[in-house]
């Protein structure tokens, strides 16, 4: 399988990362309905554990307040809310570290819908 990567100043991302890393929830989405793996691994993050921490610092670096955009449209297109990246970190261990608890709640949902609640 080829694995296409987009540059920019802060490095080498593939499309879907590069997506997640600069807040563009519309390609985001697009890349998402286009076929691009909503669990994939780049670095030492998935898609989901890098949204959290995007969504996190973002907010910690401008004061504004916490978004959830990112997270929403990976698990609206079928990201494993339990599923840890690379370093072990889970997305609710994401979550948790930069109490987002508009994210916490998300994931609690899509937990609680995936096991049956």
């Amino acid at each position: 399988m080829l694995t296409v990567l987009v540059s920019d100043e802060d490095g080498y991302w593939t499309p879907a990362h590069h997506a997640v890393e600069h807040f563009d929830v519309a390609t985001l989405a697009r890349l998402l309905a286009a076929g691009s793996d909503p669990d994939e691994v780049f670095g030492d993050m998935t898609l989901l554990t890098h949204a959290i921490d995007a969504e996190g610092d973002g907010a910690a670096q401008t004061g504004e307040p916490l978004s959830v955009h990112l997270t929403a449209v990976l698990l609206a297109f079928g990201a494993d809310p339990t599923l840890p990246d690379p370093a072990g970190r889970s997305p609710m261990d994401m979550a948790a570290a930069y109490r987002h608890d508009l994210a916490i709640r998300l994931l609690q949902r899509h937990i609680g819908q995936r096991d049956g609640e």
